[in-house]
Parts: C-alpha cells; sequence; structure tokens
C-alpha cells in the first residue's frame, strides 16, 4: 500500500486532514489563483503567489519592497523573486513584455491600465476578473476586481 492509499484511511480515522499532512504522505495542497500541479508552476504563477503574500502591504509612491509597494514596484519584486527581471515603471513593464488578447490572459499575466496610449498603473491577474496590486496613496496590496475595459495585457517573457 502507498502512502497516497493510506490518505483515504487517514482521513476516516482522523475525520479531516490538514494540508500539512497531505502534503506529508504524498497529497497536494491547492492555493487558490495558483497552478494545483506543481509541474504546471510557471515563473508567472509563482510571482502572483509572491503578490498575493504582500497583502495587507503599504502603498508608498517609489516604492519596491519588501515592506512597502508602488503598483510597478510590487510587479517587479514579484517576478524578481522568481527570478524574472522587469524595468521599473508600469510603462517600461509593459514594452518589456509580450501583449496578449483578454480572452488569452492567464493567471500570473500582467495587466496595464490605461488612457489612451498612456499606461497609468499595473497588476497581476489572479484569474476571475481579479488583480494583485498596489492602488495607491493611503492603500494597502490587495486583490481586487478590474474596473475598466481600459486595460492592455502582457505576458513576461
Amino acid at each position: 500500500m502507498t502512502a497516497l492509499n493510506r490518505v483515504p484511511s487517514l482521513m476516516v480515522r482522523a475525520g479531516t486532514v490538514s494540508a500539512f499532512a497531505m502534503a506529508a504522505v504524498g497529497g497536494s495542497v491547492v492555493v487558490p489563483g495558483v497552478a494545483a500541479d506543481a509541474a504546471a508552476a510557471t515563473p508567472a504563477t509563482k510571482a502572483l503567489k509572491v503578490a498575493a503574500s504582500k497583502k495587507g502591504s503599504p502603498y508608498k509612491y517609489g516604492a519596491t519592497g519588501p515592506r512597502r509597494f508602488d503598483c510597478s514596484g510590487l510587479t517587479q519584486y514579484s517576478f524578481k523573486k522568481v527570478g524574472k527581471k522587469l524595468p521599473r515603471t508600469a510603462a517600461q513593464q509593459y514594452n518589456k513584455t509580450r501583449h496578449i488578447k483578454a480572452g488569452s490572459r492567464k493567471a500570473g499575466d500582467l495587466v496595464f491600465f490605461h488612457s489612451g496610449s498612456n499606461v497609468y498603473h499595473v497588476g497581476i491577474y489572479a484569474g476571475k476578473g481579479k488583480i494583485w496590486h498596489a492602488p495607491k496613496t493611503g492603500d494597502v496590496v490587495r486583490l481586487q476586481k478590474i474596473w475598466t475595459k481600459s486595460v492592455w495585457y502582457g505576458r513576461v517573457k
């Protein structure tokens, strides 16, 4: 009998099983907005997890972490933690990504907010129309629904 086959009997005896116990006997742990299969984890989904881990960090203009962030500072920090280099500003980041259509977006892609041709904000797509981002002065890093159709998407190369 393998460790995986013992999981159901453990759950029956204990009534429930923690994520750590599941992992200890070979199960998997699911994190919302991140691929469940470790083999499917990409730098983008790992960067998404980094951004989510900064929930509640205060916004500060020009800040690049690890405790305070502005919008592009959060995306730059998150991708740097997984070995991907991004330039400093939202507009520069847009110019360094592979531009994709909304229908092709995936968790971990960047979402660029624009007015005309001016990119003014960036966040990391979390799925289901939501992003992780550092919104503005007086706010904190948080998950929020995309509030406008004036967005472009970019995939970090």
